[in-house]
């Protein structure tokens, strides 16, 4: 592999497998991820998202595969790779009966900061994540908002290129989790590459430059959003008309505009028909308007991530599976 090829890509995984007992938790995984974007590992409990995660951050030793980190080998290379990377679990990695200060100040010095420089370091980080205030509390009384953002506080003292975030808003309140994906934003903004790990489908959709479905162990989809949605379906048209006497021939107009019939569905003053050109909404409106038909609304919305999912997996992603290991992340090891 040459140095312009490990520079574009942050993650590169070939064939990976973790069996534990009877249970094949990753059955072949591969992974591609281009620096400076976030991808989005999407799965329900159980599926084998954080196996891989641990593999890929020199955790856990693959069975079969391989794997590389901006060009190392994550079995041959453990010790380069650590120095490259991030982890951010499901559960913070830090001490309870220690200050938030105090927690970053431990880290700080472990990864081989010097006293000041650790203390400067834990400061900024307190600020950045809107922890200031609650700096000199003991852990204990922290919600789990809170705890969460000390956590990847913590992933970030050596500004690592590259960050694993391990289903890093799981049990956080909407406020929270809107802050949350702002600060993954703004790492990537400022040169990190971030490999996400998650169980909600709308998370995806507004972070993930490109999207991996896992489930049961394999990666049974793969792309953009966008590529993801098109690939179950068209785009769907929902309008309802204003007088409930002309729903007969806007659904007539909509039939021949959309060139559909059997499809198209109307309920009291809706219709709702599929569409495979946004164009033709506007063949559709100039019909209607001759036809002197009045519209109350209008919208053409594509398949979501959870037609998506349940088209390509046949469950949700609710749905949990028995997990294969039960072993807490710990930021330390992968930062040692």
């Amino acid at each position: 592999m040459n140095k312009e090829h490990s520079k574009e890509w942050a993650v590169e995984a070939r064939g990976l497998v973790k069996t534990f007992g009877d249970n094949r938790a990753v059955d072949g995984v591969d992974l591609n991820v281009r620096a400076g974007s976030i991808y989005g590992v999407l799965g329900p409990n159980g599926a084998g998202k954080t196996t891989t995660m641990r593999m890929l951050a020199t955790l856990l030793r693959p069975d079969a595969g391989e794997a590389r980190i901006f060009g190392h080998d994550v079995t041959k290379e453990a010790h380069i790779v650590r120095q490259l990377i991030g982890v951010t679990g499901q559960y913070a990695s830090v001490d309870e009966s220690l200050s938030a200060t105090e927690n970053l100040i431990i880290f700080s010095r472990l990864l081989g900061l010097g006293r000041s420089e650790a203390r400067r370091k834990a400061a900024d980080l307190l600020e950045e994540f809107g922890l200031t205030e609650a700096a000199k509390r003991p852990l204990k009384h922290f919600s789990g908002g809170m705890r969460r953002r000390l956590d990847l506080a913590a992933s970030l003292i050596a500004q690592p290129p590259l960050i694993f975030l391990d289903e890093p808003t799981t049990g956080l309140d909407p406020r929270t989790r809107a802050q949350m994906w702002e600060t993954i934003r703004r790492l990537v903004e400022t040169g990190s590459t971030v490999l996400l790990t998650t169980q909600y489908l709308d998370e995806a959709d507004q972070l993930a430059d490109r999207i991996a479905v896992i489930d049961r162990g394999r990666v049974v989809a793969e792309g953009t959003v966008d590529e993801l949605k098109a690939s179950v379906g068209n785009s769907a048209l929902h309008l309802r008309v204003q007088h409930p006497k002309d729903i007969a021939h806007a659904r007539e107009l909509v039939e021949q505009v959309l060139g559909v019939r059997s499809s198209v569905t109307a309920e009291a003053s809706k219709i709702t028909a599929p569409m495979t050109d946004a164009d033709q909404v506007t063949d559709l409106l100039i019909a209607l308007r001759n036809r002197g038909v009045q519209l109350a609304e209008i919208s053409v919305q594509k398949p979501t991530l959870d037609e998506v999912f349940l088209t390509i997996t046949g469950h949700g992603t609710g749905e949990s599976e028995q997990q294969a290991m039960a072993q807490p992340n710990r930021m330390e090891e992968a930062s040692v």
